[in-house]
């Protein structure tokens, strides 16, 4: 059982269920339990999954991964009754808080969907487990699977892996997007709708396996967002592995992962549209500063903002100042005007980035020009 729960844990490291990286020095490992992840739920709180896949079978070709068909690689699965009761003890030794299950894809149509949810369903109905759990849908996944699946967890994912037809096949023969991919994530998404925000839906883009721009990306999640509902898109800087088609790809820079993931949340949480992002000729985030500054220094008309009276929807377009930030700091005018930069930094931001945007009282703060506005001229 531990040889199995070490491949298929390992196995699982891929599917990313966190803000950013898949390092696997972020997993907790010692002789006893193994492969346990920190992730963030829908509510924020931060806890310990035990992320595994059923299965690392997988009649599926994906350039990029070691569990492809044909790959020479160990292979081995678990029964719903062995995961399910693994899963309860590490629960009752407080070891784990939730569970993250995947599996690769196999045998007839929905096979290995019907045993992941057969383990839930032993976690739920048998255990009485009723803690977070994260449930992977399985491409081309039928009504029926994916309203179970949403029945049983609290978040449900698919990963499109790429934007769009096009780029998945340069990474893929075997998965397509709109049928396979797209066609059950809106019916989770629907069903989603329904329960009213008990469950929530994300999904993962391997980037740069496709040769796909940023812009590209950020397109299709932006549409995501809006049409669906998605709580969450993740980013995983593909990495390429020996003896897989891609194996001679270039990797894909950490810091362009770092930088979606930015434009991501001006996305979400910051009210920027996609049309605002400034991209390179390529369609690509530079890698020079984050693209919110990089917004900003490409609208000096909008600059210096007040911070005294702008409105919150204006503090949030200030480098350094995020939604907690501008909230306290729109609250902390009941008690008297902001004066200084320490109280841009004591509520939360950062007064260095803050600096050159604002005015406090009408005055513009002392700071110090960043390296790469003074070698960038005119960007």
């Amino acid at each position: 059982m531990e040889a199995k729960m070490d491949l298929l844990g390992g196995a699982a490291q891929y599917d990313i269920c966190r803000a950013c990286g898949g390092a696997q020095s972020n997993r907790i490992r010692d002789a006893l339990d193994r492969w346990i992840y920190p992730a963030v739920r829908p509510d924020g709180k931060r806890v310990s999954l035990l992320k595994v896949l059923q299965t690392n079978v997988c009649e599926n070709d994906c350039f990029y991964c070691t569990n492809r068909a044909g790959y020479d690689t160990p292979r081995a699965s678990f029964t719903p009754d062995e995961l399910a009761r693994l899963f309860m003890e590490l629960v009752q030794r407080r070891r784990v808080q939730g569970l993250f299950l995947s599996s690769g894809v196999y045998g007839r149509s929905g096979q290995a969907m019907e045993r992941m949810l057969a383990t839930v369903e032993l976690v739920r109905r048998r255990y009485a487990y009723r803690g977070y759990v994260h449930l992977k849908i399985m491409p081309g996944a039928q009504d029926a699977a994916v309203e179970q699946a949403v029945r049983l967890a609290d978040r449900v994912s698919l990963n499109l892996e790429a934007p769009t037809p096009e780029r998945l096949a340069r990474i893929t023969h075997s998965k397509e997007l709109h049928n396979q991919l797209l066609t059950p994530l809106r019916r989770a998404a629907a069903l989603a709708r329904e329960r009213a925000g008990r469950v929530t839906l994300t999904t993962q883009f391997v980037v740069g396996a496709a040769d796909e721009s940023d812009s590209e990306l950020l397109q299709s999640v932006q549409s995501l967002y809006h049409n669906l509902g998605l709580a969450r898109a993740y980013y995983s800087a593909f990495q390429p592995l020996a003896h897989t088609p891609l194996e001679e790809h270039a990797p894909t820079p950490t810091w362009r992962e770092h930088r979606l993931y930015q434009a991501d949340f001006l996305l979400r949480c910051y009210g920027f549209a996609i049309d605002e992002l400034v991209y390179s000729p390529e369609g690509n985030l530079p890698r020079a500063c984050d693209p919110k500054e990089m917004w900003a220094v490409n609208h000096p008309e909008v600059f210096p903002i007040e911070l005294n009276t702008a409105p919150e929807s204006q503090l949030l377009r200030v480098p350094g100042i995020g939604p907690v930030t501008a909230k306290r700091l729109v609250a902390r005018r009941r008690d008297g005007k902001v004066r200084d930069l320490q109280q841009v930094a004591a509520a939360g931001g950062s007064a260095a980035r803050a600096a050159p945007y604002v005015l406090l009282d009408g005055h513009r703060p002392a700071y110090q020009m960043a390296l790469w506005q003074a070698d960038a001229p005119g960007v």
